[in-house]
C-alpha cells in the first residue's frame, strides 16, 4: 500500500517534456511510481483532476536564516509551492559565529536586509557557534527543505574579528578562512555566498563581476550565480549586454548564472524605520538610522532637512517621490489613502520630498507610502530573458526587507504573467525553470524531478488560477511584528518528502523537511 496517491492530474515532471495525464505514488518519502492509472491502494489519496502535478518549487535566494529558528515552514514560502529554500545569501548567515560577535552580525542583518533586531533576541536562544550547531538548531522543526549557504562576511568575522571590516586579510588569515569554509561545507553548507554590493544598473561593474565569477568557475570546476538583474526602460541595453557576456563565458566552459526575479517590487515604507527605498540618498539613510527621538528632532531641523532635500535633486523629488501612493497608517488621515504624493504636494504648495517629510511629521511618522512596480519595466523583454537557458529564476529575498516589500508571489507571477498571459514560456518550461534547473545548478541531490526514487517533493496547482495574490500586512514577527506578504493563489497541495505540508488552504503538523544533501 502506498502512503500517498495523487490521481488524475496533468503530470509535469520537471524535465521540460510535455505534461501527460497520470498519477504519482509516494512511499517512504520517495516517489514510488509515475504514470497513467497506477494500480494499488493508498493510505491517502488526492484527486488532482484538472490540476497540474509538478515537483516542488525551489527558491535559490532567501534570508530565512533567522525565521527558520521559530518557523520551520518559512512562511509564506510553503503555501506558494516552495518545498526547498536557500538561505545564507548576500554574505550573511548565522554561522559560524562566535558569541562575542553576535551583536555585530545582527547589525549587518539590520542594515543590509532591514531585519528588526528583535527577530534575533525575542524568538530563539543562541545555542551554537559552528555551522553544524546551526544546522542542528533549524533541523528540529523543518516543514520544508533547506539548502543553506555560509556567508563570507561571517567567515571573515570569525577569523579576523573587528579587522574584518577594516583591512584586507593576510595570507595566514586566508588559509584559516579556507579551513573554516571546508568545515562548514562538511557540516551541510551547500556553498559560499559573498556580496560585491555593486549597482546592477551599472553594466561595466556587472560585466567585471561576471568575468570574475567565470574565472572562479573554470578554475575550480564549480557553478556560480549572482543576483539580481533588473530590466529598466531607461537603460534597455544593460541586461542584454550582461547576458551576452554570460553566454560568452558559458561558451568557454564557465558556469555563471544570473538570477532574475519574475515580479516587479512594490516597496512599502514609512519614516518610522530605515528602508531600502532610500538606498541612493545617503543623508536620508543616516537620519532614518537614528533612534526615534533623535530622528524626529533631525526631521524638524531645517539645517538637516535642507541637506536631505538637496539629495533628491533640482526637481524637488518629483521623479523619485511624485508617483508614491499614500498607503495610510495608524495615524494617517483616511482621506489621503490611495492618492499620489505628487498630487498632495501640489495642493500643499510643496515639493514632493518636502511634503513627504511634513506629512510624516504631522502624523507621528506613521504614514505608509507605496512605490509600486519598481524594477522590471517591460513584460515582453522580461519574458524573453526568463526563457533564456542561461537565466536562473530566483532572488525572492524571502525573510528579508520584511516591512518594505512583500515576499513571494514569484512563482505564481511566473505562471500568470509569462505562461498564461505573455506565452513567453510553456507550462512545462516554466516548471523546469524552478524545479530541475534550479536543483541542477545548485547540485541538490534527488530534488527537482517527479521520477521514481526521487524525494517526494510535490506541488499540485491550478494552472488557470495560480497567480500573484493580494499584498497584505501580517503581524507575526518579533518586535513590532509586521511584515508584508502575498497571499497564495491556486496552490492546492504541497508535499515535502512524502508528507502533506499544505492542503485545503492550511498548514499541517508535518515536520518532514530536511537539510538538503548535494549530489
Amino acid at each position: 500500500m502506498f502512503d500517498l496517491l495523487i490521481k488524475g492530474g496533468t503530470v509535469v515532471d520537471g524535465t521540460g517534456a510535455p505534461g501527460f495525464a497520470g498519477d504519482v505514488a509516494v512511499q517512504d518519502g520517495r516517489i514510488a511510481a509515475v504514470g497513467p492509472a497506477i494500480a494499488g491502494e493508498a493510505r491517502r489519496t488526492f484527486d488532482a483532476t484538472g490540476r497540474v502535478v509538478a515537483p516542488g518549487f525551489i527558491d535559490p535566494h532567501t534570508h530565512f536564516d533567522v525565521q527558520l529558528l521559530w518557523d520551520g515552514a518559512a512562511k509564506p514560502a510553503l503555501e506558494h509551492g516552495i518545498t526547498c529554500v536557500v538561505p545564507g545569501n548576500c554574505s550573511l548567515s548565522l554561522a559560524p559565529l562566535k558569541a562575542q560577535d553576535r551583536k555585530s552580525l545582527v547589525g549587518m542583518f539590520q542594515q543590509i536586509e532591514e531585519m528588526p533586531p528583535e527577530a534575533f533576541t525575542q524568538a530563539f536562544e543562541w545555542t551554537w557557534e559552528d555551522f553544524a550547531g546551526y544546522r542542528d538548531a533549524i533541523a528540529k522543526t523543518l516543514q520544508l527543505n533547506v539548502a543553506p549557504l555560509v556567508g563570507h562576511s561571517v567567515i571573515r568575522l570569525w577569523v579576523m574579528g573587528a579587522d574584518a571590516q577594516a583591512r584586507a586579510a593576510r595570507r595566514d588569515e586566508i588559509a584559516a578562512m579556507q579551513d573554516l569554509l571546508r568545515e562548514c561545507l562538511e557540516a551541510g553548507a551547500v556553498g559560499l555566498s559573498t556580496s560585491f554590493v555593486p549597482e546592477f544598473y551599472a553594466t561595466d561593474i556587472t560585466l567585471a563581476r561576471v568575468d570574475q565569477l567565470a574565472e572562479l568557475s573554470v578554475k575550480h570546476g564549480i557553478p556560480t550565480t549572482f543576483s539580481p538583474l533588473f530590466d529598466s526602460a531607461a537603460t534597455p541595453q544593460n541586461v542584454p549586454r550582461v547576458m551576452a557576456r554570460v553566454e560568452e563565458q558559458f561558451a568557454r566552459g564557465a558556469r555563471v548564472w544570473p538570477q532574475m526575479q519574475t515580479r516587479p517590487i512594490d516597496i512599502s515604507f514609512s519614516l518610522l524605520r530605515p528602508s531600502l527605498f532610500f538606498a541612493r540618498l545617503p543623508r536620508w539613510v543616516r537620519v532614518l538610522r537614528l533612534p526615534l527621538a533623535e530622528r524626529l528632532a533631525a526631521l524638524k531641523n531645517p539645517a538637516i532637512t535642507d541637506k536631505m532635500l538637496e539629495d533628491v535633486g533640482p526637481d524637488g523629488g518629483a521623479a523619485m517621490f511624485g508617483e508614491l501612493i499614500v498607503r495610510g497608517g495608524d495615524e494617517a488621515p483616511a482621506h489621503l489613502a490611495g492618492r499620489t504624493l505628487g498630487e498632495i504636494a501640489a495642493e500643499r504648495g510643496e515639493t514632493p520630498a518636502r511634503a513627504l517629510i511634513d506629512l510624516s511629521l504631522e502624523h507621528g511618522l506613521d504614514v505608509a507610502f507605496l512605490a509600486a512596480s519598481r524594477g522590471h519595466d517591460a513584460t515582453d523583454r522580461i519574458g524573453a530573458m526568463l526563457a533564456s537557458p542561461f537565466m536562473h529564476i530566483g532572488a525572492s529575498d524571502g525573510g528579508a526587507h520584511l516591512a518594505s516589500f512583500a515576499t513571494y508571489g514569484d512563482t505564481g507571477y511566473l505562471f500568470s504573467e509569462f505562461v498564461r498571459k505573455a506565452g513567453a514560456l510553456s507550462l512545462e518550461a516554466a516548471v523546469k525553470k524552478i524545479t530541475s534547473d534550479t536543483a541542477d545548478i545548485w547540485g541538490l541531490k534527488d530534488r527537482g524531478l517527479l521520477q521514481a526514487g526521487k524525494a517526494a517533493d510535490i506541488v499540485v496547482f491550478d494552472a488557470d488560477a495560480i497567480g500573484r495574490g493580494a499584498e497584505r500586512p501580517q503581524f507575526d514577527m518579533p518586535g513590532d511584528g509586521m511584515r508584508y506578504v502575498r497571499d497564495a493563489v491556486g496552490v492546492e497541495v504541497v508535499v515535502v518528502n512524502g508528507e502533506v505540508a499544505w492542503a485545503d488552504g492550511a498548514y499541517t503538523e508535518a515536520r518532514a523537511g530536511v537539510v538538503c544533501e548535494l549530489a
